[in-house]
């Protein structure tokens, strides 16, 4: 088999230059490696940002219309090929093809949102603020803008940022996750399809040295980043001291609280669905179910009894229903909090170490779904983010003890409570410091038009993605004061002007 060789995407066009330092490129499910792509020095990413900032002048004074134009061509390139791109993403990251399409979809609704961009950018006016003064307000991009994106969602997550943006009128540059690299060429091939002009997309691979280049280059205006939370805070400082924009979306630890009226079985459903989607590996996963007495053991029995029956295997087999782990050693990363939870008092119900597969899969990162009971706040299992198919089940003894836990929590990306009682629902959605909340809905991401993004550590700055925080991220605001003179006019004044 030939392994694939995977290029920075820079003005138009495969970047043709040496290659230089490379990483390996895997498929989760068997351990081979199955290609290279490039990292990027400087020197490439220096590249991508003047062929960015090159095409800005004319792209940001295309009409609304080509613009919109050239975005409906991508969304029907993208809807009619989506599963050429899950059958891609599941073979860097190892998800199931039914879930890489149901990223795919996701990603492809902020298409669709940016699709009605002239709507968007309206801007205000009023008449006569002043005598024959009129003042209006009109949104114009930002120039050459970047995007840091993680390896748990190699489409959706830049298309939380790229289609806003280069409907806004600016210029993109994308710095995809080195471990699952081929989707971001794959969508910069679409664009390129769709009519998009030279340089308004670029791509550059690689690890900490592209990172870094992107915020330290004074031509970048704008830097969007998702991942963990040290990165987050380390991106968000370094490009904030530059003077740029900065939306830096970090680490969670989601958890769901079962009441005792909830309905177990909506729960555990819930709680296995949320828990082992995608191996664990999502910024929304549930991974901590807080059982408030006296459901947890009949929950646990539920929750352990379903999780069990899971089928794990490669993306590619219609039966699987959750796939590997994206690399060994997160594999082994993930299966160490196992043993320290075992080790630190912890109950090991399901028990995903020793998880079976085919032959011709035997060296694949594979970890399957394992359940932790009587989970304490001081346990490695829960204080840290293993982003991994292990759910931990904490026991309180009321409400009001899971809104201690959560509050106590630095993280606030998303969090669920599982109940029949309206009032409580209303009492949680109210009164619980986290970004994005599920009434009887584990994974509560918000659609398109609506903005995705957490509080306390799992957020630095002030733009969540998507929606229209994602329009205000990528625009600024101009403010203008216009007045048309008649054919004489008063003269000079020195005075202060006023609303006269």
């Amino acid at each position: 088999m030939t392994e694939k060789h995977v290029r920075h995407w820079i003005g138009g066009k495969p970047h043709e230059g040496p290659a230089g330092r490379q990483g390996d490129i895997y498929d989760p499910a068997t351990g081979r490696l199955t290609g290279k792509v490039d990292f990027a020095s400087a020197t490439e990413v220096d590249a991508a940002v003047a062929a960015a900032k090159a095409a800005f002048p004319a792209w940001r004074d295309a009409s609304l219309a080509k613009r919109t134009a050239v975005l409906f061509r991508f969304r029907e390139l993208l809807a009619a090929r989506r599963r050429e791109l899950a059958e891609l993403i599941s073979s860097e990251h190892g998800k199931v093809i039914s879930d890489a399409a149901g990223e795919v979809t996701r990603g492809l609704e902020v298409v669709e949102f940016a699709c009605g961009i002239p709507h968007l950018l309206k801007g205000g006016y009023s008449e006569n603020v002043s005598t024959k003064v009129d003042a209006y307000s009109i949104l114009q991009p930002l120039g050459v803008v970047a995007g840091i994106t993680p390896f748990n969602f190699p489409a959706m997550v830049p298309m939380w940022m790229f289609p806003v943006a280069i409907a806004c009128g600016n210029t993109f540059v994308l710095k995809p996750s080195e471990k699952d690299p081929s989707a971001s060429v794959w969508l910069a091939e679409l664009w390129a399809e769709a009519g998009l002009p030279d340089g308004v997309f670029n791509v550059v691979h690689g690890d900490k040295t592209a990172v870094d280049a992107l915020l330290e280059h004074s031509d970048v205006k704008a830097v969007s980043f998702v991942g963990s939370t040290p990165i987050a805070r380390y991106v968000y400082e370094r490009a904030a001291r530059t003077g740029k924009r900065v939306q830096a979306l970090g680490g969670a630890k989601n958890h769901m609280v079962v009441l005792p009226d909830a309905d177990l079985d909506l729960a555990a459903d819930a709680a296995v669905s949320a828990g082992f989607g995608s191996a664990g590996e999502r910024c929304m996963a549930i991974s901590v179910v807080v059982a408030v007495d006296p459901v947890g053991d009949e929950l646990v029995a539920r929750i352990a009894e379903r999780a069990a029956r899971l089928t794990v295997g490669p993306g590619h087999d219609p039966a699987a229903e959750m796939g590997p782990l994206i690399t060994r050693e997160h594999r082994d990363k993930v299966a160490s909090y196992v043993e320290s939870a075992l080790a630190q008092g912890a109950a090991v119900v399901v028990d995903g170490r020793g998880v079976e597969t085919a032959e011709e899969y035997s060296g694949g990162f594979w970890l399957g779904p394992t359940v932790l009971d009587h989970v304490t706040p001081d346990m490695d299992a829960y204080t840290d983010e293993i982003f991994g198919p292990v759910l931990s089940v904490v026991r309180v003894g009321s409400y009001d003890e899971a809104m201690e836990l959560i509050a106590a929590n630095p993280y606030g990306n998303g969090t669920a409570i599982f109940t029949n009682d309206g009032g409580a629902a209303r009492r949680f959605q109210n009164e619980v410091e986290v970004g994005m909340v599920g009434i009887n809905v584990p994974i509560p991401v918000p659609m398109a038009y609506y903005s995705f993004g957490g509080w306390k550590d799992s957020l630095f700055g002030d733009s969540h993605a998507h929606g229209m925080e994602g329009v205000h991220f990528y625009t600024r605001t101009k403010a203008v004061t216009a007045r048309w003179l008649d054919p004489s006019h008063g003269g000079v004044n020195l005075g202060f002007p006023t609303n006269g």
